[in-house]
């Protein structure tokens, strides 16, 4: 395995999470849309004790509910077994280009939420998919949610709701009123 120094902050887009098999197979957790989407990815870079190495993998399948991988010099249950609990991850250069106004919600997290008479509501903490559509989790600043006694709110990620989305800025203006439940 190389050392490798990433040009950008890491991503995490999984975790090894237990061994598969006689030959040194890793179980994968992956943080990807659909599961299987971090066999796109390679090299990976792994985080062992002396930092990010670029570990390629020979092939990779889904296994029921999990992923499962073949990492190039890891030949046997016991290599792969000091592998368990290392992060996964790729260089942003890696990231595959999206359309103009799409994101990814590694971008939207920490974004200033305002809403269209620019009253600030908090920021963005993390997004979640849901059946209908994607939700944004808001921790309120501190005065609103001391005045609606609840620490976060849930936004719908649609375009009736969303109106603007600037990076540079830092925020995100949304159609929603801070006294809706």
């Amino acid at each position: 395995m190389n050392t490798l120094a990433p040009v950008n902050k890491p991503i995490i887009i999984g975790q090894i999470s237990g061994v598969f098999g006689v030959h040194g197979w890793v179980k994968i957790f992956s943080h990807t849309e659909p599961r299987n989407n971090i066999l796109e990815y390679t090299p990976w870079l792994i985080k062992k004790k002396d930092g990010w190495q670029s570990v390629p993998f020979i092939k990779g399948r889904k296994q029921g509910k999990t992923i499962v991988a073949q990492l190039k010099g890891v030949d046997d249950p016991d290599m792969a077994h000091a592998l368990i609990g290392c992060d996964i991850a790729i260089d942003e250069s890696q990231l595959k280009k999206l359309a103009e106004d799409d994101f990814y919600w590694r971008e939207l997290q920490g974004l200033k939420v305002i809403d269209l008479a620019g009253v600030p509501l908090g920021k963005i903490s993390s997004m979640m998919a849901t059946g209908a559509n994607d939700v944004i989790v808001v921790k309120l600043d501190a005065e609103i949610a001391q005045a609606k006694k609840v620490k976060e709110i849930l936004i719908p990620y649609i375009d009736s709701v969303v109106k603007k989305i600037d990076l540079e800025e830092g925020l995100i203006e949304v159609d929603w009123d801070e006294d809706f439940d």
